[in-house]
């Protein structure tokens, strides 16, 4: 056993009884791993009285690592668990080996640091960027988002001032002092401010900070939360401004000098232009409001081109140009002088376009450096170019909306809402004088409508309008009423200028126009009015000018007549007559008429011709020199022959079923009715519904029909031609027909017009273009129908030369149906009793016989 002197009993008496009063659970442990001591503050970390451990193994306690330092789980005597901070030390006593362990409640600082884990962990998954700082504003902690906004790892930004590393040139010193202010008050209001990323590049923020104080009021560091505003609330702050400016109306200098200023906020160190491009390739300033005044003037005007400083070249190539140093870019040279004065050293130019691809206006910065534009600026013209181009096409909308509803499209000229208010405001300013209103109509316009195509009608109209406008004073109205209709107004005008004026305009239009290869013959028939001997309204004076302008037609066209009052009773007879054809069309009362057409040489019934008659119970009967032109006039035409078609059809159909023999019925249609396109469907089905066959309808045409052999016209006589219905060449001789043409449309007939029968048998010339038109028939070897024979020596003429069929008085006047019947009936006896008339004629007389001969005798 060994002896201890006193000197050392005491000591360790002394350290056991430290030990014991220790605040950290202290375990002596001996060389064979086993509990030697246990203090006070281990029973209360365990939970068990000393007397139940010492001398049990280390394990028990859950002290397995013996290492220097670490973090263990202890389980206390009632089952509960802590966590515990243990050091365990080696001690060498007389070559034995003893160890020290010093054991630590941890469990609320583990909780406190698993629950800083857990904050750090939110805070980098959120998209906001978190900034602390200590009292004098240095940086002790980021989160992720701020390293990703604004480049910087926590490294390069812990110690360092958070107002000194954000800042830059352009941030407003006013709101970050607010945003101090907000740190002595302990306000949540947000203050939007424009900082620096890491590259120099402009991140805006909107940014809230809030103080944490120490127990004695003293701010003892500072929490910022940082929002990334730069494209979103920014950008749309753009988009948002604009669109309340379109739906405010407001001018479009006005929306342009409003964006450039607003872009101008957010981006301070740029200024910022606007340039409209119109059609012909020249720059107009639209907005910029902090560009020198007299610089914009001088743009103004000034033609694009591929060295036109960075606007003009970048509205020439339709790609952005950026010239970094104004001063030695070679682009700018003639242009530099006004800009650098200004301050403004570089510019970058972005063309804006429209839908369609036109170059429409440019965006531009200008750096007050010799710089190139950051991704800041990139994104803001990214957006502005959009704006821009919504603006401009809108406005431009609105534009073209405004001067369809108040100038023609075709001409341009004003249409007839805009001649209202011109003619209302120069007769305002007549102050007792006079005016003259020419109302011109083109001459059979119509005719080239339906031959050359509606595309050939408008260069007409077009150059129409420009020679009019060329034979006329800068201070005189033109305008377009419709159609090939238009209006001139001659302020101070009397009625000898008035006329003059018309003369010109006659002699102006007397040389033909050249169209899609074609010479084209153009004139017009003019109208006059006269303020205010005639009327003092527009209307009046249109109406009246109209009816001088038909009396004008009625001289033979290419004239022109002055109203009279006389005019005014017939323009209403006008008016009454077409509404009385339009309600006769409604109600199906206009009826057809049937003249035979007999063949030359013996009379027998070749067809009839279905003539469209008119009745009206107040106006009496309305012959067709007089109802067809109107209808031709007022667009009524084509109905009539598509009615005639189903109307001679169903007759047809009837007269078979009754037994009556008629080979043919020949119906007459306007060419408006070849350019439908569906004008052969229409016959076909007709013909069908009546079971008649093809040969059994004959379509009549003009010559004027076959002026373009490329019209829809042509496709559409080759289209009937294949149902096999008859197609017949109405009044040919009095027109100009190419017989090389002629030769190779699908005609089967030619009619000679009646105004050649009328003199055939005195007049040499009619005789010499009948007989002409008969030997082309018969060279065509097409049936040749001769209309207005009147007599037999008419009649006689044409068999000799060979003439086919004949039609006119000389058989019958054209009758309704039931007095043809009849006609046909007597016509067909008649016939038969000519037969055998010619028959009995022809037969051999009996001589008498010699028998009765001698008894008579």
């Amino acid at each position: 056993m060994r002896v201890f002197d006193r000197t050392t009993v005491e000591t360790s008496g002394f350290l056991l009884a430290a030990l014991e009063q220790a605040s950290e659970a202290v375990i002596l442990i001996d060389s064979d791993l086993h509990i030697a001591h246990f203090n006070a503050a281990a029973e209360q970390i365990w939970g068990v009285p000393r007397e139940e451990v010492l001398g049990l193994h280390a394990n028990l306690l859950g002290i397995i690592d013996l290492g220097p330092h670490s973090e263990i789980t202890l389980q206390r005597g009632d089952g509960s668990r802590l966590r515990a901070a243990q050091s365990v030390s080696r001690v060498e006593v007389d070559g034995r080996s003893s160890y020290l362990a010093f054991v630590r409640d941890i469990s609320t600082e583990v909780e406190r640091r698993e629950r800083l884990a857990m904050m750090n962990l939110v805070a980098d998954k959120t998209s906001r960027a978190v900034v602390i700082t200590d009292r004098r504003m240095r940086i002790i902690y980021t989160n992720a988002a701020f390293s990703g906004i604004y480049g910087y790892s926590p490294a390069d930004v812990l110690g360092r001032r958070a107002d000194h590393l954000l800042a830059g040139r352009y941030t407003d010193g006013k709101t970050r002092r607010r945003l101090l202010r907000h740190l002595c008050t302990g306000s949540d209001d947000e203050e939007e401010i424009l900082t620096y990323d890491k590259n120099g590049d402009e991140v805006w923020i909107s940014a809230s900070v809030r103080p944490f104080r120490n127990k004695r009021g003293r701010i003892k560091s500072v929490f910022a939360l940082l929002t990334d505003i730069t494209e979103n609330k920014q950008l749309r702050s753009l988009q948002q401004l604009i669109t309340n400016a379109l739906a405010d109306e407001l001018p479009l200098t006005e929306i342009a000098a409003q964006l450039c200023r607003r872009v101008e906020v957010i981006a301070p160190d740029v200024v910022c232009s606007l340039l409209h491009i119109d059609a012909d390739g020249r720059i107009h300033p639209l907005g910029g409001p902090s560009l020198p005044e007299a610089y914009s003037r001088a743009l103004d005007g000034v033609a694009i081109g591929p060295d036109v400083g960075s606007c003009g070249s970048a509205a020439y190539y339709g790609e952005p140009v950026l010239a970094s140093d104004i001063d030695n870019d070679p682009r700018w040279q003639p242009f530099k002088a006004m800009p650098l004065a200004a301050g403004l050293k570089a510019c970058w130019s972005t063309p804006i376009k429209a839908n369609d691809g036109r170059v429409i206006a440019t965006f531009a910065f200008y750096f007050r450096e010799p710089r190139a534009p950051s991704r800041w600026h990139k994104h803001i013209v990214d957006a502005c170019v959009h704006l821009g181009a919504l603006a401009i096409e809108r406005k431009e909308a609105r534009a073209q909306i405004a001067r369809l509803a108040f100038h023609d499209m075709l001409t341009g000229l004003p249409n007839r809402t805009q001649l209202r208010y011109l003619v209302d405001q120069a007769i305002e300013d007549c102050r007792g004088g006079q005016l003259a209103l020419l109302f011109l109509d083109l001459d059979h316009f119509k005719d080239v409508n339906d031959t050359l195509g509606h595309s050939a009608g408008d260069t007409l109209l077009i150059e129409f309008a420009k020679r009019l406008r060329a034979c006329i004073q800068p201070s005189d109205l033109l305008g377009r009423l419709s159609g090939d209709e238009f209006v001139i107004m001659l302020p101070d005008c009397d009625p000898a200028r008035a006329s003059r004026v018309a003369s010109h305009i006659t002699e102006a239009l007397a040389s033909p126009l050249w169209i899609d290869n074609r010479q084209v013959p153009i004139s017009a028939s003019i109208g006059i009015s006269i303020y205010p001997d005639n009327a003092t309204d527009l209307d009046a004076l249109i109406q009246q000018a109209d009816a001088a302008m038909y009396k004008a037609k009625q001289a033979g066209r290419s004239t022109h007549r002055f109203f009279s009052a006389d005019m005014n009773r017939l323009a209403e007879q006008r008016l009454v007559l077409s509404a009385a054809l339009r309600h006769a069309i409604a109600d199906d009362r206009l009826k057809l008429f049937y003249q035979p057409q007999t063949r030359t040489v013996d009379g027998a019934l070749y067809g009839v011709e279905a003539l469209a008659r008119w009745h009206d119970p107040d106006l009496g009967e309305v012959p067709p020199s007089k109802f067809i032109p109107l209808a031709e006039e007022v667009g009524l035409i084509e109905q009539i022959g598509l009615w005639s078609i189903r109307e001679a059809c169903r007759q047809m159909a009837a007269w078979r079923r009754a037994g009556l023999d008629i080979p043919c019925v020949a119906v007459n249609l306007s060419p408006l009715n070849f350019q439908n396109t569906k004008l052969a469907t229409v016959v076909e089905e007709t013909i069908a519904a009546n079971g008649l066959p093809a040969e059994a309808l004959m379509l009549e045409i003009t010559e004027g029909v076959l002026v373009n052999e490329r019209s829809a016209a042509i496709a559409t006589m080759n289209a009937i031609r294949t149902l096999g219905v008859g197609l017949s060449l109405d009044d040919f001789g009095t027109g100009y027909s190419s017989l090389s043409r002629l030769a190779h449309l699908p005609i089967r007939e030619l009619k000679i017009d009646r105004s050649f029968m009328r003199d055939i048998e005195r007049d040499a010339s009619a005789l010499a273009i009948t007989t002409a038109v008969v030997r082309v028939g018969q060279s065509l070897k097409m049936t040749v129908v001769a209309e207005g024979v009147e007599t037999e020596g008419q009649r006689q003429l044409l068999a000799g030369l060979g003439c086919d069929v004949v039609q006119g008085y000389l058989y019958a006047p054209a009758m309704p149906p039931e007095a043809f019947e009849r006609w046909l009936l007597d016509h067909v006896a008649g016939q038969a009793r000519a037969m055998r008339e010619r028959i009995e004629q022809a037969r051999p007389q009996t001589a008498p016989s010699q028998s009765m001969a001698s008894t008579g005798g």
